[in-house]
């Protein structure tokens, strides 16, 4: 029933498995890839027919995670697989960045990639294996594929680099690096690195690739057995003639065009060659007019990488080694916690910080259960930032994949955790664009950072390299204008610190790139980032030691893990009256460790005051502050160290007598008393009468002192002149008896301390 073909590859300690034939036949490639326990199935298939007026490339890819894959129900309401995640969208984005320029120019078939997250061992990551399992499937569709590609991740811990580390090992270690290769150059790298340098950084890549030799062998072995006939395809070039007319008729307009340092002024003169080249094919049909102005993109292209390749001049008239001129703004909005306005040339965005607590936290739902982030960063790219109408909504693929790359820029050199207990989110917005705005959200988001004072290591800068490349001939170019991405070979951005690199991200269009190009790129992306850096240090040197008036204020107090339970109170009571008493929030984590902010610090020191006084320990002879919660016949319990309450006894109130407690003191008054003693069961006894209720000074005791009590004897011989506390005469008994008695009354029994009927055991008589 199945013809099933396998090959199978000992590959980084694991078998990486790739088969084809038993599952989803009907698509034009399946491959179902396995690796450890991990198991992808992608599926491509293929539009036989081009779309009328067709004239792009519509490749379409779907990463998807099951959550069965990992023996987990999805949270939420449906309960099942909803809109793709961010990580899904990363990994699309992955898997298309790659295989996309291996297309043959005018192929305009609609394509679908389709990858599916089958099983997940928990260690071995599926974005790997859904590239590889991608790469196969295209591989033996028959479709114009010039593959195979393969892919890796490396680590990189104590001077060594590592093969596809667990994401544990990667968190342990300076390096995440993905690479994607054909067997004889690289097409795609992602990475976040622990500032690694240039050299370790290219020795890392290289190492990949070299790996990736491997898997690209076992894909072209799974071909060789299940292939499908290649597409029988006419793509022959001939616009050879509709090229020489349009350089005849609009060469020197576009060259004067490209003349233009305005982008505005540029774009105009562009489109109004443009119309003209349009006009001249109007007479020959729609089909040779749409055939024409493709083949415009390609005079335009000839003619800037021209004037590049032969005499450097690049289209704004800089060189190929200058950044264009930057100005950084900090402080620029007075109400956010951190603010900055950066400035690159036509490229501009307005950052800003915001600063949270720990209920801000973002709450991720993936294969791994839940996760909480507390570094967020959010990029937007309104149709305004390049002068253009447009959809304006929820973030695209493209914006998703730009603010990941930030945040990989900016994420390895956050302050821990324990030294910065805030939430963080950066909020890019793109207020103009030609360039790379991703890397002016990297230096705009640094900025707003350390205005509003997040201790990071070191300020990071990033730039976007360039490439022109004719045959054996190139050009690298640094700080890439917009019409440079689109017409050159490569789009390189590199992000760092003075120490060295935090992440690194190379999309190629041709068919890949030698490592001596891409270390002359990464050579020069380091001189381009020590400059901007410079520039921004004119705004802002390092992070402000004061955070904003506006953010809020966190303490951190690390208790015993015995004293959870009664800062947290039954059900929650005592950590609930903490924050509605005191307005300040209270979180506390399993191992003790509790934050609490307001961005008012009275309040803080009110909640911090009232958990140490829980936490601490009564000291006898100390005198502290307290509040009748319940009044006895005998006296009144006192909360003086926030969950501990001690016994005023009647006795101890005032030096005079005292018939009522309630003479003295009411429920919910604020009293000094000092501490008399604490029996072995906890039970504390308090006094106020030794201390002045004004001042909270320790008055005197004038009081003579009890006198020494007889030897017990017989119960019936006791009687006679018995005090009570405080040295008065406590009167014959009520008790009939027995000889003398006791003059207090002791209430019913019940209760609790704190329940105002139970009698500590101190104040019990000896019988």
């Amino acid at each position: 029933m199945f013809d099933v073909k396998t090959v199978s590859l000992e590959w980084g300690g694991k078998t990486l498995t790739l088969e084809t034939g038993r599952i989803a036949r009907q698509a034009d490639g399946a491959v179902l890839a396995t690796y450890g326990e991990t198991v992808v199935l992608c599926a491509v298939t293929a539009a036989k027919k081009v779309k009328e007026g067709q004239d792009f490339f519509p490749l379409t890819v779907h990463y998807q995670e099951k959550f069965s894959a990992a023996g987990r129900i999805p949270g939420g309401f449906f309960k099942r697989e909803r809109g793709a995640t961010e990580k899904e969208t990363l990994v699309s984005r992955l898997i298309d960045r790659p295989v996309r320029p291996l297309f043959p120019e005018g192929f305009y078939n609609e394509i679908n990639v389709i990858a599916q997250v089958l099983s997940y061992d928990g260690e071995t990551e599926p974005d790997i294996v859904a590239m590889i399992a991608a790469s196969a499937a295209l591989t033996i569709s028959g479709v114009p594929f010039m593959g195979p590609i393969g892919a890796a991740r490396v680590g990189f811990k104590d001077g060594e680099y590592q093969l596809n580390p667990s994401m544990s090992q990667v968190a342990e270690g300076r390096l995440d690096l993905v690479v994607a290769a054909t067997d004889a150059a690289v097409m795609m790298v992602e990475s976040e690195a622990k500032e690694l340098t240039e050299d370790e950084m290219l020795g890392a890549v290289m190492f990949a690739h070299d790996e990736i030799r491997k898997v690209v062998g076992a894909i072209i072995s799974l071909a060789e057995k299940a292939a499908k006939d290649p597409w029988e395809i006419d793509l022959t070039d001939n616009t050879a003639d509709i090229k020489a007319k349009l350089k005849a008729l609009v060469g020197a307009d576009v060259a004067a065009a490209y003349k233009l340092t305005d982008k505005s002024a540029r774009s105009n003169a562009l489109n109004e060659a443009r119309a003209k080249a349009k006009e001249a094919f109007a007479e020959e049909g729609p089909q040779t007019q749409m055939v024409a102005m493709k083949t415009m993109k390609k005079v335009e292209a000839d003619i800037v990488r021209g004037a590049i390749l032969k005499d450097g001049t690049r289209i704004d008239g800089r060189t190929t080694t200058q950044v264009r001129p930057i100005e950084s703004i900090v402080g620029f909005l007075p109400r956010t916690h951190g603010s900055s306005l950066f400035t690159r040339g036509e490229t501009q965005a307005i950052c800003t910080t915001t600063l949270g607590t720990k209920d801000a936290e973002q709450m991720i739902d993936g294969l791994d259960g839940l996760s909480y982030q507390r570094f967020m960063l959010h990029y937007n790219f309104p149709p305004y930032s390049v002068g253009e109408v447009g959809r304006f909504g929820a973030p695209g693929r493209r914006e998703v994949g730009h603010g990941k790359l930030a945040w990989r820029a900016l994420h390895p050199v956050l302050p821990s955790k324990e030294d910065f207990p805030y939430t963080i989110r950066v909020l890019s917005d793109i207020t103009e664009s030609n360039g790379s705005s991703s890397m002016a959200t990297v230096c705009g988001g640094c900025l707003s950072m350390m205005d509003a004072g997040v201790p990071i290591e070191r300020p990071v800068s990033g730039i976007a390299m360039g490439l022109i490349l004719e045959g054996d001939e190139f050009a690298v170019l640094s700080d890439i204008l917009g019409d440079e991405d689109h017409l050159g070979d490569m789009d390189f951005k590199v992000a760092g610190t003075s120490a060295g690199i935090t992440t690194m991200q190379m999309d190629i269009k041709i068919a890949g790139i030698t490592r001596e190009i891409m270390a002359k790129a990464l050579h020069q992306a380091s001189e381009g980032r020590a400059h901007i850096l410079n520039e921004m240090t004119k705004a802002l040197g390092s992070a402000r030691t004061e955070l904003s008036a506006h953010a809020p204020r966190i303490e951190t107090i690390q208790i015993d893990k015995s004293k959870i339970r009664e800062v947290i109170g039954t059900g929650g009571k005592v950590i609930r009256e903490i924050v509605a008493e005191t307005g300040a929030k209270v979180d506390i984590d399993d191992e003790g460790l509790i934050k609490i902010s307001s961005s008012d610090m009275g309040q803080i020191e009110a909640a911090k005051k009232w958990i140490l006084g829980i936490v601490e320990e009564a000291e006898v002879g100390k005198i502290y502050d307290g509040k009748v919660v319940n009044i006895v016949d005998f006296g009144a319990f006192v909360n003086f160290m926030g969950g501990k309450d001690g016994l005023v006894h009647v006795s101890e109130m005032r030096n005079e007598r005292v018939e009522k407690p309630t003479d003295v003191v009411k429920e919910g008054q604020a009293v000094k008393v000092k501490v008399l003693e604490i029996d072995p069961r906890g039970k504390v006894r308090l006094s106020m009468r030794v201390v002045d209720q004004e001042t909270g000074a320790e008055l005197e005791d004038t009081r003579p002192p009890r006198e020494p009590r007889e030897p017990r004897g017989d119960r019936g011989d006791r009687g006679g002149d018995r005090r009570g506390p405080g040295g008065r005469d406590r009167g014959p008994r009520r008790d009939g008896g027995r000889d003398g008695g006791r003059d207090r009354d002791r209430g019913p029994r019940g209760g609790g301390e704190g329940g105002g009927d139970h009698i500590p055991a101190f104040l019990k008589s000896d019988d």
